[in-house]
């Protein structure tokens, strides 16, 4: 019986625990955030969250600020989105998406189809092209050569003239620093009326110059120290395209801030012995990780003092394991990682990946400082669509992966 009551208590808090991190995931994904990007003060929004929160759970400013701001361009869709073919009006973010760099537009244009000879043979001559036209390329079915090239072509006509680029994958949306100077749209080849002979595009784009801030929060070992760790989680996400679509960005990133905090709260209770942690929310890593990159080059600490980074993405899931970027660079942890998970089964495989360009790891690495990169494998596979919301978390193995990372950090040497 006491046994049963000691389990209660220990089950009971880890809920509580859990609970909380997913609660906090919620709020990061939710319309007031706008998708944590660049309209309507989204990112900006979860950046003073994200503070108030280190605030509250006790981590320490560093020199003096939760904040770390920079500067860069960014192509924003912050007002009207409307696209009709035809008759039929379409729905942002489920039947179509514009291209990350499409500029503005308030057009009805007569639709002319683009041919693969065209596009390879006639490109360079685009003197019987029209403004009052929009050209539609169907850009499927091809093998990858191709396709790379199809892909290219019409990014260069998309300097001069109006684009619609007809597709059958997924839609997938991105940010851009750059606009092409005219609207580029990807459209659902399924719900594109081929009997249509113009289209109207109603797109409000602004290429504005944005300041963004990194968040940080520090926590002292048991023992002063100078030696630190480094725990990261990009929260940034796609941001609204247009008044009425916004991508919430569950598992990519709420997800993995959820996590930070889960760690926030176990090592404030119980620091680390030999290391302090330095937490850190990233911005700007949908844009091409601008944020870890301009910490990198303004460190708030000395680099040469942090023992290992481990950055944290897509932490949703897990039902099939973990990968780790980065694994064969540093044979001896990600040997402690696999000695402690099989002695605890905490994942159910936790997969090898070598060195990769995708997260805020990737600028650290280069400076010199050990890292490794998580992101949880599972059924879930909404990634930078309208679909990755909060409801789609099943949350399956964070807290078993919880327990690992915390492992992993204490036995760190």
């Amino acid at each position: 019986m006491r046994w049963l009551a000691l389990s209660l208590v220990l089950s009971f808090g880890a809920f509580g625990q859990i609970e909380k991190a997913r609660e906090y995931a919620k709020k990061l994904c939710s319309p007031k955030m706008h998708g944590r990007g660049y309209v309507q003060s989204g990112d900006s929004l979860a950046a003073a969250f994200i503070a108030q929160t280190f605030e509250n759970s006790g981590l320490k400013p560093v020199n003096g600020t939760y904040f770390q701001a920079f500067r860069f361009p960014v192509n924003t869709f912050p007002g009207k989105m409307e696209i009709t073919v035809g008759e039929k009006t379409l729905t942002p973010g489920v039947d179509y998406i514009v291209n990350p760099s499409s500029a503005g537009i308030d057009k009805t244009l007569e639709i002319e189809y683009l041919t693969v000879a065209k596009l390879y043979k006639d490109i360079l001559n685009q003197s019987n092209f029209s403004k009052s036209k929009v050209y539609v390329f169907r850009n499927y079915g091809f093998g990858g050569d191709t396709l790379k090239k199809t892909s290219q072509q019409l990014k260069s006509i998309a300097k001069n003239y109006t684009v619609i680029e007809l597709v059958k994958d997924k839609l997938t949306w991105s940010v851009s620093t750059e606009d092409f100077g005219n609207a580029y749209v990807q459209i659902e080849d399924s719900v594109f009326d081929k009997n249509a002979t113009s289209v109207h595009l109603t797109i409000d784009a602004r290429l504005e110059n944005h300041t963004a801030r990194n968040v940080m929060g520090f926590l002292p070992a048991k023992k002063k120290t100078n030696k630190t760790i480094i725990l990261s989680a990009h929260y940034d996400h796609l941001g609204r395209m247009g008044l009425n679509t916004y991508f919430p960005g569950g598992n990519d990133n709420a997800s993995g801030n959820a996590m930070l905090v889960q760690l926030i709260d176990y090592f404030r209770k119980k620091p680390l012995k030999k290391y302090n942690i330095l937490f850190v929310a990233f911005a700007g890593e949908e844009i091409g990780l601008l944020g870890s990159k301009y910490m990198v080059e303004h460190p708030p600490i000395d680099l040469k003092n942090v023992r290992f980074l481990l950055n944290l993405d897509i932490m949703g899931s897990g039902e099939e394991g973990i990968t780790v970027v980065n694994s064969t660079l540093f044979p001896n942890e990600f040997a402690l990682l696999e000695k402690l998970n099989s002695e605890g089964n905490y994942m159910s495989q936790i997969k090898k990946r070598g060195p990769a360009a995708n997260s805020d790891h990737y600028f650290f690495t280069e400076a010199g400082v050990p890292a490794f990169f998580f992101y949880t494998m599972g059924p879930n596979k909404h990634y930078h669509d309208v679909f990755d919301s909060y409801d789609e978390l099943s949350f399956k193995a964070f807290e078993s992966l919880s327990v690992l990372i915390e492992k992993f950090l204490i036995g760190l040497k």
